[in-house]
């Protein structure tokens, strides 16, 4: 299925998406270890009896994690988009390239330093995103430009060796410590502060326009890097904005959330399915499908097993891994 990229038709995408979503996430906002009526959830958005029990659940707990779950789920999809775009590999993913890990070593290192995940993690889990994405940058950069296969197999064996140094640091650490951070590790929503908010909401919104910006340019590198440089796109400028751009929305976004796989594998293959291969259709469609996929898994995280809770992460490997076979076996053919 293609939609043309008429300024109607992605209006029109985003108000059906969007509405979509802000549906689910009132849905999302009466569900949990309390179960709240629709009355009261409206009660609780409108700051009327801001002192009881169910405004408190619905304004500083359930309605921040959605925010952040909406957030993450867009940085992610959106960063999966366009890194599939420029590697021409449809299974590049922003945990390929080894963000991921580099955000998760700087996580378990604060841990392992005196620090807790909830608290110090989320400066030294983007500081350690940074460090990582220069260094496969660097690697894969020749000759003034970015080798594509360079750099996915520069990202593939930096997050290998920092797995490998993140299990070394875990035997190091306390058994409770453990604990927090394995559960991190695997994905975890459940500390949406209001700064953290603050922060991203800016950041990931103009990380994704800029990529918008780009979008005509992504286009026509699906055709190839010389195809693309004769019709008069400046290659390796755009390569190297585009990466920097979607490893800046990875990096935050693991920053404050953990390891959430699939979701910037997974959704890009939907949106094509959607809408087309057109990244002026595909990237709306991308990030709000990333944020509505993200804000079910957390729901369904906090509600299967409630009063406990499973790490997102865990919930979207397993509603992924089967879809993402399914579509590998459909693109693949007989």
């Amino acid at each position: 299925m293609s939609v043309a990229a008429t300024r109607r038709n992605v209006v029109g995408l985003i108000l059906v998406l969007g509405s979509a979503l802000a549906l689910i996430s009132l849905g999302a906002l009466t569900q949990g270890a309390v179960h709240l009526p629709l009355g009261e959830v409206w009660t609780g958005l409108r700051g009327a009896g801001s002192r009881a029990e169910p405004a408190i659940i619905v304004r500083q707990i359930r309605l921040p994690r959605i925010l952040l779950a909406a957030l993450v789920g867009a940085a992610l999809a959106v960063s999966g988009t366009v890194l599939q775009a420029l590697l021409r590999n449809p299974l590049a993913d922003p945990y390929v390239l080894g963000i991921s890990s580099g955000a998760a070593l700087g996580a378990i290192l604060a841990l392992w330093l005196g620090g807790r995940v909830a608290s110090a993690s989320p400066l030294t889990a983007f500081a350690g995103a940074l460090l990582t994405t220069a260094w496969v940058y660097l690697l894969g950069r020749r000759s003034g430009r970015l080798a594509s296969y360079t750099l996915l197999l520069a990202g593939v064996i930096t997050a290998s060796f920092l797995s490998a140094v993140i299990l070394f640091i875990m035997t190091l650490l306390s058994t409770r410590d453990v604990r927090g951070a394995a559960f991190w590790l695997m994905g975890d929503l459940s500390v949406a502060a209001g700064a953290q908010l603050r922060l991203l909401i800016p950041v990931i919104a103009l990380g994704a326009a800029a990529l918008y910006w780009f979008a005509k340019d992504l286009n026509v590198l699906l055709l190839g890097e010389e195809e693309a440089a004769h019709l008069g796109v400046d290659v390796a400028r755009v390569e190297t904005i585009v990466y920097l751009l979607a490893s800046l929305l990875t990096g935050m976004a693991v920053s404050v959330s953990g390891a959430i796989g699939y979701l910037g594998l997974l959704v890009p293959h939907l949106g094509r399915m959607l809408v087309g291969n057109d990244h002026r259709t595909l990237l709306p469609t991308a990030a709000l499908g990333g944020a509505i996929i993200l804000v079910l898994s957390d729901t369904l995280a906090r509600t299967v097993i409630a009063p406990a809770e499973l790490p997102v992460g865990a919930v979207t490997a397993v509603a992924g891994a089967p879809v993402f076979i399914y579509l590998l076996r459909r693109t693949a053919g007989p």
